[in-house]
């Protein structure tokens, strides 16, 4: 129904904003990993990125806060934001892990993880501009679809890890430490899944 009151339509910017950012932040994890040597300078820019998601969030819970008629129901804005925000959140979370625990090399099955990250997040990224023009669901069904299979495909990298991990019987506690760094990627994998389910469910109440 038409209402004189217009919608904001800046949140279609803050979430085009802030998936841009956890797209850049899933590279520089990927660049940290690939340039371990410098990993301490990668770890400031992914630090400036996770900021930079919490600002934006912020804006977003504020606009909010102050908004009379928005593009979406209110906690599917909320509940989309803080899925991204979570994603940028365990990219950081991750990569913190490495320079704290002292690790020494990034292991083959993190590097694959970060690959998958680096993809579902440029997914993300790619499918948030179909929001302005959610009535059209083929802008948005391709991405949603490809992001499913990437968390699959995390799935059985994360288990092929894990298994390695307990198999080789090493260092208890160089496995409790590979161990969280996985699992925080994985995590991180797992809620560009749930942004998909978020989009989806958009779709379904705008057809």
């Amino acid at each position: 129904m038409f209402s004189i009151v217009p919608r904001d339509l800046k949140f279609f910017d803050l979430f085009e904003e802030i998936a841009e950012l956890l797209s850049r932040g899933a590279q520089a994890f990927v660049d940290l990993l690939s340039d371990y040597g410098n990993r301490e300078q990668h770890l400031l820019v992914i630090r400036q990125f996770e900021h930079d998601a919490d600002a934006v969030a912020h804006r977003t819970y504020d606009r909010l806060d102050r908004t009379f008629i928005t593009p979406f129901e209110r906690e599917d804005i909320h509940s989309l934001m803080r899925r991204m925000d979570d994603v940028m959140d365990g990219i950081d979370a991750a990569s913190k892990r490495l320079i704290l625990y002292e690790i020494a090399a990034p292991k083959d099955w993190l590097l694959q993880q970060a690959d998958i990250l680096r993809r579902a997040t440029r997914c993300v990224q790619q499918a948030m501009p179909g929001l302005r023009t959610v009535r059209r669901p083929d802008r948005i069904r391709n991405h949603l679809m490809e992001l499913h299979d990437l968390e699959n495909q995390g799935d059985d990298i994360h288990h092929a890890a894990v298994a390695e991990l307990y198999a080789g019987a090493g260092d208890p506690i160089e496995v409790m430490k590979w161990k969280e760094i996985y699992d925080l990627t994985e995590r991180a994998i797992d809620r560009c899944e749930d942004i998909a389910d978020v989009l989806e469910r958009l779709l379904l109440k705008s057809a």
